[in-house]
């Protein structure tokens, strides 16, 4: 039932020829309060498109057509910092306006910013590991617009005891993950593949991320893990001009993940600001 504001309660004790008047001039309104709430909540739908995985394993998803028989994303096996392994998570977002932005893509619980070009298209890459992997489109209220959850069954994949995610906030500024291993081995951008079997899997190039560092078989030891603002990218490609990126205050994630997709994961995470180009600021030391 509507009920009218509070003002027009006067109608109640109003003369009879009164409250004729006063209700025709309220029906004569172009817009009432309630047809208002009517028109807010009509307003389209976002529109979500996730590429769904293609690769040869079957899924059992949470979202629409549980019964179809589906793939999983192509997955080879790590190859670390040649990025031949890496696999780029596609899909669209629109009629997205009225949400506040930004919005994130969530892979295995990793919360990544996420932009997309003028039409609402985003391709952003990723390195899966063996078990069970989640994709999800969280709208920046918190909102989730869609996910895909499949299961990666390549017996031949080892899976990440150690795997290191970072994402950032700026898509014009360029970002490095760097982690130092106990033997004093340094995996960074020009120095990926590490001898003691850890590097980084994905070295994101065109902001915002994610660039992940992994090791299948740790060393027993201590770890360090540093992020560094490298460079701006614009129009023409990188530059060092201070300013030229989107964000004053650049804002990095870091996720720790230990044991992936398995029954005994953990995870910590680190949120660090960043403000001039070359700064290399210390996230965190762990042993394991």
């Amino acid at each position: 039932m509507v009920r009218f504001p509070l003002r027009c309660r006067a109608l109640r004790r109003a003369p009879v020829a009164s409250r004729l008047v006063l209700l025709c001039a309220l029906l004569a309104m172009p817009l009432s309060w309630a047809e208002s709430g009517r028109a807010e909540t009509g307003r389209a739908e976002p529109s979500v498109s996730l590429q769904s995985p293609a690769g040869g394993w079957r899924y059992h998803g949470l979202n629409e057509g549980d019964n179809d028989a589906r793939v999983a994303y192509p997955t080879p096996p790590i190859d670390r910092g040649a990025q031949r392994g890496r696999s780029l998570i596609e899909g669209t977002l629109q009629n997205i306006g009225h949400l506040r932005a930004p919005h994130r893509l969530v892979v295995n619980g990793n919360p990544l910013p996420l932009y997309t070009d003028e039409q609402g298209g985003f391709a952003r890459p990723y390195a899966f590991g063996a078990g069970s992997n989640s994709v999800e489109l969280v709208a920046g209220e918190g909102q989730s617009l869609k996910r895909i959850q499949f299961f990666e069954a390549n017996s031949l994949r080892t899976p990440a005891r150690i795997r290191m995610v970072l994402g950032w906030d700026d898509p014009k500024a360029e970002l490095d993950l760097h982690v130092v291993t106990p033997d004093g081995q340094h995996a960074f951008w020009s120095h990926p593949v590490l001898t003691n079997g850890g590097g980084l899997d994905v070295d994101s190039v065109d902001g915002p991320g994610p660039e992940m560092f992994t090791m299948t078989a740790p060393l027993q030891g201590t770890y360090l893990i540093y992020v560094n603002y490298w460079g701006n990218l614009g129009s023409e490609g990188y530059n060092f001009e201070a300013g030229s990126n989107q964000n004053e205050i650049i804002t990095a994630q870091i996720n720790l993940i230990f044991n992936e997709n398995t029954v005994n994961e953990k995870r910590e995470t680190f949120v660090v600001p960043l403000r001039a180009i070359g700064e290399l600021l210390f996230v965190k030391s762990f042993n394991y």
